[in-house]
């Protein structure tokens, strides 16, 4: 069985950083590449940021291009975001998932095959 599991959501003022976290297990971690997304109420899914498998490769939405990063650790199973100079308008519950490499654009959400249950952020003004 596949969990993703999300963590480190939370309230922050606008401005601020938050660390996002998801775990991951019952899966071969380093065969996936990893994706964030995220959810505004009443708005689609919309892509953050994707990291290829090795690590080597990185896109982000430019919405949040300078501001969010990326990173996994192949040891611990984890992917992360890192999020700085939050804005209101990244307030959304934000989602990891797991893509199988040659499956798709790394934005594309229906190319995903396994997702985590998501961890809200809200960003105050």
């Amino acid at each position: 069985q596949v969990l993703l599991v999300e963590s480190g959501g939370g309230l922050v003022q606008a401005g601020g950083s938050l660390r996002l976290s998801c775990a991951a297990s019952g899966l071969t971690f380093t065969n996936w590449h990893m994706g964030w997304f995220r959810q505004a109420p009443g708005k689609e899914r919309e892509f953050v940021a994707r990291i290829s498998w090795s690590g080597d490769s990185l896109d982000y939405a430019d919405s949040v291009k300078g501001r969010f990063t990326i990173s996994r650790d192949n040891v611990k199973n984890t992917v992360s975001l890192q999020m700085n100079s939050l804005k209101p308008e990244d307030t959304a519950d934000y989602y990891c998932a797991a893509q199988y490499p040659l499956r798709g654009p790394g934005a594309d959400a229906g190319s995903y095959d396994y997702w985590g249950q998501g961890t809200r952020v809200t960003v105050s003004s």
